[in-house]
């Protein structure tokens, strides 16, 4: 038999306004569209409709700015209120330049501007923080969902990374819930009897990207899909995205930056 999946962009989806309640939205899309969700099935957010509907977006105008923004934003050239916004949201600043300013977010994540993003976010001067705990988000669209539908699904929430010496960009997984982030091969032998030492698969990552496929980045109004026929991905409890992290220990790239 053939082994497939299919991935399927919602289409008709509404703009989500702060407030709205973001799983009966999806719920209602999937089934207008003739693609109910159902046990089994994998639903990637992106993360830009979960920090609308969590509330999670600040006019710049309303930024008070500190003398520690106002000194990066000289060597940036953003905007200090900008800034101040990565300040806020930011456990550190890994590295501040006229190129680039990347920050360690309050979750872990290392990112540029903190995840801060202006895309697709209405109003001159309106920003996008990332979720304030993309694994708790996660968990409560996942619950209400499974509520709705009467059976058991995974969520992903995806956003836009770069990644280190590679050009353009990829969705990765920075929350999720209900579903095992790693396939580990370790230890398993290849077609000829090798025992694999180092294949580690990151399965909630390659979902987002897989996801972004049919999405888009631009205009396409596409921000959630459905991922049909997952077959040997282990739909569990328990996991977090603290273990897709890794130590600063462990960062290889770490000299680079």
């Amino acid at each position: 038999m053939v082994r497939s999946i299919s991935i399927h962009a919602l289409e008709t989806f509404p703009l989500v306004k702060c407030g709205d309640s973001l799983a009966d939205i999806i719920v209602q899309a999937a089934e207008r569209e003739g693609l109910p969700i159902k046990s089994g099935d994998v639903v990637v957010i992106s993360q830009k409709i979960v920090s609308k509907a969590e509330r999670r977006v600040v006019k710049l105008s309303e930024v008070k700015v500190s003398s520690r923004a106002r000194e990066l934003a000289s060597i940036t050239k953003k905007d200090p209120r900008l800034v101040e916004l990565i300040l806020h949201t930011s456990r550190r600043i890994v590295k501040a330049s006229r190129q680039v300013l990347i920050a360690e977010t309050k979750q872990g994540q290392v990112c540029l501007s903190a995840g801060i993003d202006k895309s697709n976010v209405e109003g001159p001067d309106s920003y996008a923080l990332l979720p304030e705990n993309p694994d708790k988000s996660a968990t409560r669209l996942k619950r209400r969902i499974e509520q709705l539908i009467g059976g058991r699904i995974a969520v992903v929430i995806s956003d836009t990374y770069s990644r280190p010496f590679r050009r353009g960009q990829v969705d990765f997984a920075i929350g999720f819930s209900g579903i095992a982030p790693i396939t580990d091969y370790r230890g398993k032998p290849d077609l000829f009897g090798y025992r694999l030492r180092f294949k580690y698969v990151a399965v909630v990552d390659e979902l987002a990207s897989a996801a972004e496929l049919v999405k888009g980045q631009g205009a396409e109004r596409a921000p959630v899909v459905i991922i049909k026929g997952l077959r040997g991905i282990r739909l569990r409890e328990g996991y977090t995205s603290r273990g897709l992290k890794i130590s600063r220990r462990e960062d290889v790239f770490k000299g680079a930056l």
